[in-house]
């Protein structure tokens, strides 16, 4: 069977696998180095087309271009027939340029560690391995289209127009994110709005003439008050004022501050009930003269499982087993692409890449052991999606 031959092709593949997630780390990536993000790209589409995949590139004017690779069909646009098999993942991380020089890739005691190896490097490396070993031994059940894109960890401003029109010609979506460190996948996520509130003041000597100045630091201090306190835990509403800045010196009254808010939510309905209320906050002035404005910088759909991502669950979860593996679905506070798809009415599921740990920290880890198993399971569901009814 063609499958039994992918599987054998993955299973010799782990040493080609950690060469190229090797430099791939040791490559910098973060979300606003553009340079670096291509860097990556220009690594993935070397090793694609090197395998006779084509590959096109979306230019991206300030984040990471993002990449369509293409495997048992033209190279034609999303949308058309027939439906497209997406393999998706992004190349940027969160860590600030350098990073790789002071942690190069390393592996210890069986697992890999550096800047972004779980989240997400190691699974675009998966999603190029299983896209080289259906190109070379056929046995998808149609086209097949691997996204790779470069602005995931801020919210996907540029990507996320690339990743809708996808998901309107996607037949299902696995998105690479890290296998949690129990093993299972991800069926369900929190949404999430990133904003930033600028508040203006009046600056004044804090000694010689306090009463002339109005603080836009203390103004600050009110709203994040304001803002955490609409925090629900039973709802699964979190708010988090993350970065603050402001002031002109210690001296002077501020005449200026900053916050940024995390917002994260479980229903969909929360989002427009929540935003209202910040909108009121920022809107009210708690010290008379101050003035406020909101900007929305990024914002995440949140993963909810549909009837036939459910079917794709349970299909996944019978070829895992196949390739020897036991996962469930799981729920994620964290955000991520595969809620865009997910709202396009794709069927989508999420946290299919290698296992790994402590994403976003120095002692992130990816457990090597699990490199070739997560491929192979993917390979099985792939080549099984026409037997399931998908």
């Amino acid at each position: 069977m063609t499958i039994e031959r992918i599987n054998a092709w993955l299973a010799e593949q782990q040493p080609q696998m950690l060469a190229e997630l090797a430099r791939m780390v040791n490559t910098d990536g973060g979300s606003y180095d553009k340079a670096g993000v291509d860097a990556v790209g220009a690594q993935i589409r070397a090793f694609l087309e090197g395998q006779g995949i084509a590959v096109e590139a979306v230019q991206g004017e300030k984040h990471g271009d993002c990449l369509r690779a293409f495997v048992g069909g033209d190279a034609a646009p999303a949308g058309n027939a027939p439906r497209n098999i997406v393999l998706m993942g992004h190349r940027d991380t969160v860590f600030p340029k350098g990073e790789p020089e002071r942690r190069p890739f390393r592996i210890e005691g069986g697992r890999a560690y550096g800047p972004g190896v779980s989240d997400m490097k190691s699974g675009l490396v998966m999603n190029m391995f299983i896209l080289a070993a259906f190109h070379k031994f056929g046995g998808a059940p149609g086209p097949m289209v691997g996204l790779f894109t470069g602005d995931e960890e801020i919210g996907s401003p540029e990507g996320r127009p690339v990743i809708e029109r996808e998901a309107r010609g996607a037949r299902v979506v696995f998105n690479s994110e890290p296998g949690r460190v129990t093993g299972n996948v991800v069926t369900g996520r929190k949404g999430g709005v990133f904003s930033v509130f600028d508040i203006v003041g009046k600056a004044s000597h804090s000694g010689g003439n306090f009463q002339a100045g109005i603080s836009a630091i203390g103004e600050l201090a009110a709203k994040i008050t304001a803002i955490h306190a609409l925090t629900d835990l039973e709802r699964g509403i979190t708010l988090n004022v993350g970065l603050v800045s402001g002031g002109q010196s210690v001296n002077t009254v501020a005449p200026w501050a900053q916050g940024q808010i995390d917002l994260r939510y479980v229903a969909p309905a929360d989002r427009d009930e929540i935003m209202e209320k910040i909108n009121a906050i920022i809107a009210r002035s708690f010290i008379p003269g101050t003035k406020s404005t909101l900007t929305i910088k990024g914002e995440f759909l949140p993963l909810t499982q549909s009837p036939a991502a459910a079917r794709l669950f349970a299909h996944y979860q019978g070829a895992a087993a196949e390739a020897g593996l036991t996962v469930e679905g799981e729920f994620s506070g964290g955000c991520a692409d595969s809620g865009f798809t997910a709202a396009m009415g794709a069927p989508t599921i999420c946290s299919v890449g290698p296992v790994g740990g402590l994403a976003h920290s120095p002692e992130e880890y990816l457990e090597v052991a699990s490199f070739v198993p997560r491929a192979q399971a993917m390979a099985r569901a792939i080549a099984g999606l026409e037997a399931a009814g998908l």
